[in-house]
């Protein structure tokens, strides 16, 4: 059964009611043997962009496609990724309960709740702003997720660009050796290579967020490169 086959089964399980929706969601997607690190992490996203839609206020067209180019949703589909969209934004739980259950989906998987969030900031910044409400937002999810401020901050320096810090980008002390720096920088590379979230459960259209965190990482190591005459 594919993603979108069990996310159909679950939102016709769920019916009308958004109450206790994430209870609901949770119990029914561990309740799937197959794929279901896959089919959390779809309806994690769905959620929580939900979710980040309330907080921010409005949905823009730009969001909308922007969900779209991380997930290649199937035609026909789209409504149940809409009606999901809409249960989850109306539930009377928080996000921060959303995030906590969700999170629980993933347990000691750091790197695929940064995956989580590197979506989420992909949605954010579509409309070309990154707004108060939704960094406060994703700082408050980042931390659920048990996810550092260091963490934080270096996922937020690949989106907002706003830091012309290299080694902040890459997540490492100035003071590293070069061969030291090289190695973390392989590692790094090797983690984000697109087979790598495929094997942990990301759906395979998901590649635009290991195509920009490759692109970050590339242009951080191009900058270190030349300060460093490597």
């Amino acid at each position: 059964m594919s993603v979108w086959s069990s996310l159909a089964s679950i939102v016709s399980a769920i019916g009308s009611s958004s109450v206790q929706l994430v209870d609901r969601l949770v119990q029914l997607v561990l309740a799937k043997p197959e794929g279901t690190n896959t089919v959390g992490f779809t309806v994690a996203m769905i959620a929580l962009s939900a979710k980040m839609a309330k907080a921010d206020g409005i949905v823009t067209n730009d969001e909308i496609l922007a969900f779209g180019e991380l997930f290649q949703v199937p035609e026909g589909e789209e409504r149940n990724v809409a009606r999901l969209f809409n249960l989850a934004k109306e539930d009377v739980a928080g996000f921060e309960v959303y995030a906590k259950k969700l999170a629980d989906l993933f347990p000691y998987d750091r790197i695929t709740l940064i995956d989580i969030l590197d979506g989420l900031f992909h949605i954010a910044k579509a409309d070309g702003v990154l707004h108060e409400n939704e960094l406060a937002y994703l700082e408050r999810v980042a931390e659920i997720f048990g996810l550092d401020a260091r963490e934080f901050d270096r996922i937020l320096s690949r989106h907002a660009r706003r830091s012309s810090d290299p080694y902040k980008v890459l997540g490492v002390d100035p003071s590293l050796d070069d061969d030291a720096l090289k190695r973390h920088f392989r590692q790094a590379v090797r983690q984000t290579h697109p087979d790598q979230l495929i094997a942990r459960g990301v759906p395979q259209e998901f590649v635009r967020i290991a195509n920009d965190r490759l692109a970050a990482l590339n242009a951080a190591w191009d900058q270190i490169r030349a300060e460093r005459s490597l």
